[in-house]
């Protein structure tokens, strides 16, 4: 059986579960107990403040920690992870992008000014300070899943397979699922169409559904054309044992090296056109009017429904001012240009300003 450190399962495999209440208590364990504390000195029920203690996502997000401790050690030739890219899993991973200002500007200014103020008398604060250990673990945890995220992003190191069953809710969530690894900047190459019935599978009772799934599959070929979809088949057993697992990887992928890359996109790129940037970013499945966007010092916020991308632009970009935001195809296109060199400013034509004014894409 699995456990929370590898297991050999076979020549050069290697198996592991995560233990997602293990990885909070390795790295999160300070940070936790102070904020227990903290809770509980405002009345809270103890066995709550510990619940709160720990935010929603978190342990998802601890266990991913995994994959950089793994990268770091450059164990093993390729690392699988079975990971549903939850909402709060995709929004912790852009907690270094939306904290980078505080982390630059006024973290360290905080830690001094606690540090003076634990010099006086505790009782005179009605609430427990905050002790250098505890801002040393929120300045790993900036770190780490920062460095993290740096490994998730690049194209030549992390891709992700999307799997979904020929279902037509199911491929309305992965369609969503995609959109927001595109807008957080994680690289998909290709599809997964699982449970596929197969064609010797020929008794009238599946007939239905065989035409029904034949019609979803075309759906995905059609809403992820532009990557390559393998089909599992639905096998007349549970796939269990190395040998059916064998098989089915030769019946999905045939002579191709699993490991390797099979398509590459960026999400996000950055071209000049004439006297202007142009930001193109990605954004499949997305309405016009589900877009917002606006700028905030040299940080471009994205938001898609619920989801919010705080982008750091790079300095070309930040210094200039965004002039216009149109669709083109599944692409956002955002164009900045210096306004002080052209001394005239474009009229309103629904493009995002700076600051606080939101806009939605045209």
């Amino acid at each position: 059986s699995l456990g929370s450190d590898p297991v050999l399962i076979a020549e050069r495999l290697w198996g592991m579960e995560i233990d997602p209440f293990r990885e909070v208590e390795d790295n999160w364990a300070i940070a936790k107990d102070y904020l227990a504390t903290l809770f509980a000195s405002q009345g809270i029920d103890t066995i709550v403040a510990e619940e709160l203690a720990v935010f929603p996502g978190m342990d998802e997000l601890f266990s991913l920690l995994k994959i950089k401790q793994f990268h770091d050690a450059d164990e093993f030739d390729a690392l699988i992870v079975d990971c549903a890219p939850t909402g709060a899993t995709v929004r912790l991973l852009s907690f270094p992008e939306m904290v980078q200002w505080y982390m630059n500007k006024l973290f360290h200014v905080e830690r001094k000014v606690v540090a003076t103020i634990r010099t006086f008398r505790r009782e005179l604060f009605s609430v427990p300070l905050p002790d250098d250990a505890f801002f040393d673990t929120i300045q790993r945890l900036y770190e780490n899943v920062g460095a993290m995220r740096d490994i998730l992003i690049d194209p030549d190191t992390t891709t992700v397979r999307l799997v979904l069953n020929p279902e037509k809710m199911v491929i309305q969530e992965t369609r969503r699922a995609y959109t927001y690894l595109n807008l957080f900047g994680f690289h998909a190459d290709a599809i997964i169409a699982n449970k596929v019935l197969p064609a010797e599978v020929t008794d009238v009772y599946f007939d239905e559904w065989k035409r029904v799934q034949q019609g979803y599959l075309e759906e995905i070929e059609a809403s992820f054309g532009h990557l390559p979809v393998f089909q599992v088949r639905f096998y007349r057993h549970e796939v269990v044992g190395l040998d059916r697992l064998r098989k089915m990887a030769t019946d999905t992928y045939g002579d191709a090296d699993p490991t390797q890359v099979f398509a590459r996109e960026e999400s996000m790129d950055v071209s000049k056109e004439g006297d202007e940037y142009i930001l193109k970013l990605k954004l499949p499945f997305t309405a016009r009017k589900d877009i917002e966007l606006f700028q905030k010092g040299d940080e471009l916020v994205v938001k898609v429904g619920n989801f919010k991308r705080n982008i750091v632009l790079p300095m070309t970009l930040a210094r200039l001012e965004p002039v216009g935001a149109r669709f083109v195809g599944d692409e956002l296109q955002v164009r900045f240009r210096d306004e002080r060199l052209r001394g005239v400013r474009e009229k309103d034509d629904g493009s995002p300003k700076r600051k606080s004014k939101r806009r939605k894409a045209t």
